[in-house]
């Protein structure tokens, strides 16, 4: 359940890296979200409601109603912070089940704005969050420079089937998120309950599974209204991370930038139609 979550997560991460590519490939040959992803909220310890409605269920009974309740989200928000090959990635995501997604993904100091309305990918980002991203795929420092001054205070646009499109695109998936909430069923398996807690005041179940090696999974089920998932929290392995899971069926709200703060990325590239 969670790894295949986080899996998810970690793509906004390589989607970040591969627009950065493909700004510079092109260059060389081609109300937006002002705050940061909020701090991870610790569970604090709670009574479990009477009755306890999971009272006659297993642990991992317990898992395959949350996955099931998940599943059937029609819109929900990720704030957190996830590992990927050693960096750490912030993020406060919000999408739903028409491909509306806005919000931040945070690396290294540098912060990058995505937005996706009408499978029209937007990303912006800061010149700490470009020299990052560009760094990281190998750009040379002169290629860099230049594709800053390029796009810097403007919105990189991608239409599906442009290089980039897709791998953003995927992060606003939200049908891809919830299917990989339950992909593999053997991850869980083997749970056990741990104490009652709560979650931004909502009392949870909370599930937790140990792996060889030292990593924990802890997974927090709501025990109020659908059994939805709260809260991911990974540790002692090579990836930690934690994931809020929140606003479940509300409305995404999108504001698509103004074509005079666009840089579509198809116009750069002179080896692409426009």
């Amino acid at each position: 359940m969670a790894p295949s979550t986080h899996r998810r997560a970690r793509t906004a991460a390589a989607a970040v890296c591969t627009a950065a590519a493909v700004v510079t490939a092109g260059f060389a040959g081609p109300a937006a979200w002002a705050r940061t992803a909020p701090p991870a909220v610790a569970a604090a310890p709670a009574l479990a409601p009477t009755p306890d409605p999971f009272e006659n269920l297993t642990p991992d009974a317990i898992a395959d109603r949350a996955v099931q309740a998940t599943q059937s989200a029609t819109s929900l928000r990720m704030v957190g912070r996830v590992v990927s090959e050693g960096q750490p990635l912030d993020l406060d995501i919000a999408l739903d089940d028409k491909n509306n997604c806005t919000g931040l993904m945070k690396v290294d100091g540098g912060t990058g704005e995505l937005r996706q309305a009408d499978r029209i990918t937007y990303l912006k980002g800061d010149e700490k969050f470009w020299r990052v991203s560009m760094t990281s795929q190998g750009v040379p420092p002169p290629q860099i420079d230049a594709t800053i001054e390029l796009v810097q205070g403007r919105w990189l646009k991608l239409t599906p089937g442009q290089p980039g499109g897709s791998d953003l695109s995927g992060v606003c998936d939200l049908d891809a998120v919830l299917d990989d909430l339950g992909e593999d069923k053997d991850e869980r398996k083997g749970m056990t309950r741990g104490p009652d807690a709560e979650v931004e005041g909502v009392p949870v179940a909370t599930l937790v599974k140990k792996r060889p090696g030292g990593e924990t999974t802890t997974v927090s089920v709501a025990q109020e209204g659908k059994p939805y998932i709260l809260k991911i929290v990974k540790t002692g392995g090579e990836e930690p991370s934690t994931l809020l899971l929140s606003d479940y069926d509300k409305p995404v709200k999108v504001v698509v930038p103004p074509a005079n703060e666009t840089v579509d990325i198809a116009k750069l590239d002179p080896g692409m139609p426009a």
